[in-house]
Order: C-alpha cells, then sequence, then structure tokens
C-alpha cells in the first residue's frame, strides 16, 4: 500500500498523506479515503503526533522561532486546535532565551571579540525570520554585546 510506505518514510499529516497519494494519479479518490480511515483507525496516521513532531524538529533541529514553528504546522494542513496544543507543550519545554542564544553562537563561529552594528542588524534580521520574537532578540542582542564591552 502506497499510503503506508509514505508513512514509513516519515510523519506525514492527513492532508499531506492525501495530497501525496492524490499526485500518484493512479488512485481513486474514494480508494485515498479509505486508505486515510484505515491508516488513521490502526494510528499509523496521526495529525496530533505529526505536529508534535514538526515542532520538535523545527525547535532541536533548525532552531525556529514560534512563528515559524507555527507555520511549519500549518503548512502541513493540521488543524488550528492541534497546532496550539503542539506549540504549548514543545514551547513548555523549551527556553527560547537559550535557542537564540544558540543561534548567535552558530551564527558568529569563532569570532571573539564585541559584536559591531552591522553583525548586530544582521543577526537581528536573521533571528527574526527565523521566528524569534523581536523583544527576545534584541535583550539576547543587548546581552551579548555588553559582555563584549559594546552597548
Amino acid at each position: 500500500m502506497d499510503g503506508l510506505r509514505l508513512l514509513a518514510r516519515r510523519e506525514l499529516s492527513t492532508a499531506q498523506l492525501r495530497d501525496r497519494l492524490t499526485r500518484r494519479a493512479q488512485h481513486a479518490p474514494e480508494d485515498i479515503e479509505a486508505a486515510v480511515e484505515r491508516l488513521t483507525a490502526e494510528r499509523a496516521l496521526d495529525d496530533a503526533r505529526t505536529a508534535s513532531a514538526i515542532a520538535r524538529t523545527a525547535t532541536a533541529i533548525k532552531r525556529l522561532g514560534p512563528r515559524r514553528v507555527r507555520r511549519a504546522i500549518q503548512s502541513a494542513g493540521i488543524s488550528e486546535d492541534l497546532v496550539a496544543r503542539a506549540m504549548d507543550a514543545v514551547f513548555a519545554e523549551v527556553d527560547r532565551e537559550a535557542l537564540i542564544e544558540a543561534t548567535i553562537d552558530r551564527r558568529l563561529g569563532a569570532q571573539p571579540g564585541p559584536i559591531d552594528d552591522r553583525t548586530a542588524a544582521r543577526l537581528y534580521r536573521h533571528l527574526l525570520s527565523r521566528g524569534h520574537d523581536a523583544d527576545l532578540v534584541a535583550r539576547a542582542l543587548r546581552v551579548r554585546r555588553s559582555r563584549h564591552g559594546r552597548t
């Protein structure tokens, strides 16, 4: 069965599985719906589990902030209540300031010493584009710059 084969590769939401099976064009719509129902009943397909997996991956590996994590889950076609539950669960466990610090450390690499204005602006834009809150980013950059003699 194609649906189970697709799920064996990675977690997919119900909408993603339907879309992929539809694109194959060899399955009738009623066959796709029957497969989705069967896989959901067998718990091989679970949107709540998929939302949590997307959120954990986005924070732990990609170090994305809440706005980008929410967008990633929503783009998988997952309902808003499951998005909210996954966001609450993941960000209850994640220290958002530490996430920002880790991203700054990675971006700066081995660059020692103070951060100049241009680098701070570049980091600020990068962190905002990754979905982090502007207040937390500004605070993290202020702390980092004050540690190295810049304010």
